[in-house]
């Protein structure tokens, strides 16, 4: 004894430990003068697991006992109780009773020594409260084998309590629900399984399970671009669809340009096409460039319903699995597209350009045009290398159009084109493709600027308020020191670090790295909502009507812009997802990379470039390093569910 505690070695391994006196109840005294053995195998109580197995419980005794001591009204003691069901008190017996007493029984009350039977009452509701508690730890264990099965189960096929808790892991895998927002017995499920606190084993569950979508974007969840389109907006795309083919309100006041040669160029794999080219050649030998943009507001009303989900998704959605569109696919691809051979209505800008290459002349107007040719940048690039008597036009206006751009490269602006690499998902697959700059390319960049910044000069010159996109004025490295730099990635990527974000705002203002003073986008409405802004502002003011105020164009700005942000947020998860799942497929490769910058020097974490890979990546590079130092580079850790990839680099 050690005051109110005792010493004592418990259990058949005698282990020492100490315990308050209070909490020890004597079973079986010792005869008098015995010596305190060490052990309960010792004399004389010689227990051991094999003598307690040997005493047996008999179910029947234990209700005969509670049937007399009920009739008795009477309580009796642990000696008592283990002859009337044990037939003895040897101590076996005893410490049998003993442990089915303070156990999960519900028969008898066993307190200060004292036994007292239960009565039929008491018994009943204790009766279903353990059969409750046997069914949820019943359940609690078929919830635990199914988490570590880690097998595909059918949802609709599992109990709704379990139904509930598989939605309630996705909310938490998706970030939509923190671990202590739970129900207790779920959470402490995952803490018993080791899981909840890394979303990324909780996904790499769920993917067993057949609850998560390997590539599931967390981002998108919940925004309007993963509900789709509605039936009453479908149904309002296929009234529009019917509408098209009637006569218009100032249809008749459009321009008839049919007879136009234009050509539309884009990727082989674009259905949604919102802007062509033609080249007129007039009477004094000056050549007219014209730039033919799809017109969704013909058939699109403000504030329609249509409308309004437009400007609730502000664009349409990239992603490596294709687009999803801001209007419904049959209206993009449909009478909103500028087909080959259809008669399309059209916003069409006209611009003659000096010697140059500054605007002379301009104008802007509705019109109605129809295609001649569709033509991939493969065949534009044909066209304008080989100039065939019979199609010279292309040629001409490649001609025109680096006239333009040499004149912005005189006003300051940066050109900095490069091989462009994404990841495509093809059938579930990760497949490289790289664009690669091309003539025709750069000459539909420039044709595309060049309306943008006409229908900024027109903004300038009406006092109009348009949703100008500008850039501030940036210091750049002085001409010697970028002269140092190997000419390409390396170079823009000491440039581009100097760059500040471009803005928009209802006043005109320079944009920096395009060399003009003023610029709003205007050429692709079909899958910019800003853009068809500038053409209702635009209409508005050539028809005499009252268009938006800069506080009225503000507000509406504002409504949309976020959503815009939304949609590139999505899209850079999805293309860093699929980097990563491009990376997982080939973690076993090695990548020459040019070193561009530090990023996190403290980290060692750099920019570089893989030229094979057409992409600037980020990733652990040597502590020394230079720009344009050659590189290797090989994947260390890459884990697309946990939303890793670390890129190690190490000198060639």
């Amino acid at each position: 004894m050690q005051g109110s505690k005792a010493r004592l070695r418990i259990g058949f391994d005698a282990k020492q430990s100490v315990l308050p006196q209070r909490q020890l109840e004597l079973i079986c005294p010792l005869p008098s003068g015995a010596d305190v053995p060490q052990r309960l195998g010792a004399s004389p109580w010689n227990l051991r697991p094999e003598s307690l197995r040997q005493v047996s419980l008999n179910r029947r005794a234990w209700g005969e006992a509670w049937l007399l001591l009920l009739e008795s009204d009477e309580t009796t003691a642990l000696a008592e109780f283990a002859d009337l069901v044990c037939g003895g008190t040897e101590p076996a017996q005893l410490a049998v009773c003993w442990l089915e007493l303070v156990g999960p029984q519900l028969w008898f009350r066993f307190k200060q020594g004292e036994i007292q039977p239960r009565s039929s009452a008491d018994l009943k509701p204790l009766r279903r409260d353990r059969r409750l508690k046997q069914l949820t730890e019943q359940r609690e264990q078929q919830w635990q084998q199914l988490l570590r099965a880690r097998q595909p189960v059918q949802t609709e096929a599992l109990p709704p309590e379990q139904q509930r808790r598989l939605e309630a892991l996705k909310q938490l895998a998706a970030g939509a629900l923190e671990l202590e927002q739970l129900d207790p017995a779920l959470r402490q499920s995952l803490t018993a399984l080791h899981l909840g606190h890394d979303r990324g084993d909780l996904r790499h569950l769920l993917v067993d399970l057949g609850q998560w979508d390997r590539h599931h974007l967390v981002s998108m969840g919940g925004t309007t671009w993963s509900l789709g389109f509605s039936a009453e907006l479908e149904e309002e795309a296929a009234r529009l669809l019917t509408l098209h083919e009637q006569e218009l309100p100032g249809d008749a006041e459009r321009l008839d340009l049919t007879g136009q040669r234009c050509v539309t160029i884009d990727d082989d794999d674009t259905r949604d096409i919102d802007d062509g080219l033609a080249l007129e050649r007039r009477a004094d030998g000056g050549l007219r460039l014209w730039i033919h943009v799809a017109d969704p507001g013909r058939l699109v009303e403000p504030e329609s319903p249509l409308d309004l989900e437009a400007r609730r998704r502000g664009s349409s959605l990239y992603l490596a699995s294709g687009n999803l569109p801001m209007f419904p696919l049959e209206l993009t691809t449909g009478p909103f597209s500028l087909r080959a051979g259809v008669r399309s209505a059209a916003w069409s800008t006209w611009v003659d350009l000096d010697a140059d290459g500054d605007i002379a002349d301009y104008g802007i107007v509705r019109s109605w045009v129809k295609p001649t040719f569709r033509l991939s940048y493969s065949d534009a690039d044909d066209l304008i290398d080989l100039a065939p008597p019979e199609e010279p036009d292309l040629a001409d206006v490649d001609q025109l159009l680096n006239r333009r751009r040499q004149w912005r490269v005189g006003q300051g602006a940066l050109l900095m084109d490069l091989p462009e690499g994404r990841i495509r998902s093809r059938d579930g697959e990760p497949v490289l493709e790289v664009s690669e700059p091309s003539p025709s390319r750069a000459m539909v960049a420039e044709a595309m600027i060049l309306a943008g910044a006409i229908a900024a000069r027109f903004g300038v010159e009406h006092n109009l308020a348009l949703p100008f996109r500008s850039q501030l004025p940036a210091e750049l490295p002085p001409k010697a020191e970028l002269d140092a730099l190997p000419d390409g990635a390396v170079r823009f990527a000491a440039i581009k670090r100097c760059l500040s974000r471009g803005l928009m705002g209802t006043q005109p203002a320079a944009h920096f790295s395009l060399g003009l003073p003023a610029y709003a986008q205007a050429t692709s409405p079909i899958r910019r909502y800003g853009d068809l802004v500038v053409q209702r502002q635009i209409q508005a003011q050539l028809s005499g009507s009252t268009p938006l105020s800069e506080d009225g164009l503000q507000e509406l700005l504002n409504g949309f812009d976020g959503a815009v942000r939304e949609g590139i947020g999505i899209s850079r998860e999805d293309q860093r997802h699929w980097q990563q799942v491009w990376f997982e497929v080939h973690k076993s490769g090695q990548w020459r990379a040019d070193f561009l910058r530090w990023l996190r020097p403290q980290d060692r974490l750099g920019l570089v470039r893989i030229d094979d890979l057409a992409m600037d990546l980020a990733a652990e590079c040597p502590q020394n390093a230079q720009p344009g130092e050659a590189l290797l580079l090989r994947v260390q850790q890459v884990d697309s569910l946990r939303d890793q990839l670390k890129l190690v680099a190490s000198a060639s």
